[in-house]
């Protein structure tokens, strides 16, 4: 399973009136492309999601959009939602590669087999504390806004040898990322919000 927290992540983490926390076709590629290239190498498709504080409208286009197969919206403690995804998809934390960039995704980042921090050059010190306690595997060398997601999915495709094959796939659109894509499109999110009782 790979869990992403959205603001900071998936873009700069702007926020205010008539702000919505946008997405990028760079990053959304990186993601289908690992997910298809998951695939490939085990047969099912990458468990994928969102945990995020917050609940706008982008995180909702960007999950139904990519078929994604959760969404935890405004979860002040991700560690509630996270225990939720764990028990419903039947996951191990060790299991879990996490993509976060700050301190409310700590407690998440510490109990996942694989970390990925978004840096931010305005947290120097945060960045110390991350590589200090071991809360990272990796740091992005890009920003959120610069497509730090598209760097990590890069670098994981690479890491499981898939990279050439879905570019090849995709590219050609052939019959084996058709049959991919056919079964990525019938997923359907499962939703949890924060105010409700799972």
């Amino acid at each position: 399973m790979i869990i992403f927290d959205w603001d900071g992540v998936f873009n700069g983490g702007f926020k205010g009136d008539g702000v919505y926390s946008p997405f990028s076709e760079v990053d959304s590629m990186g993601l289908n492309m690992l997910r298809f290239g998951y695939q490939m190498l085990t047969g099912n498709i990458l468990l994928a999601g969102i945990i995020s504080g917050m609940d706008n409208k982008n995180t909702e286009l960007f999950v139904r959009r990519e078929h994604l197969d959760f969404k935890c919206l405004g979860f002040k403690d991700k560690n509630e939602g996270f225990k939720i995804v764990l028990r419903d998809f039947d996951v191990k934390p060790d299991e879990v590669a996490f993509v976060y960039d700050d301190i409310l995704d700590l407690t998440v980042a510490e109990q996942c087999g694989l970390r990925f921090q978004v840096r931010h050059d305005a947290a120097p010190m945060f960045a110390n504390y991350v590589k200090n306690n071991h809360l990272a595997d990796y740091v992005t060398a890009q920003v959120g806004e610069r497509h730090a997601v598209r760097e990590v999915m890069e670098l994981l495709l690479a890491a499981i040898d898939k990279y050439d094959a879905t570019v090849d796939s995709r590219t050609h659109f052939d019959s084996q990322y058709a049959e991919y894509i056919g079964k990525r499109n019938v997923i359907v999110a499962k939703e949890y919000l924060a105010s409700r009782r799972y």
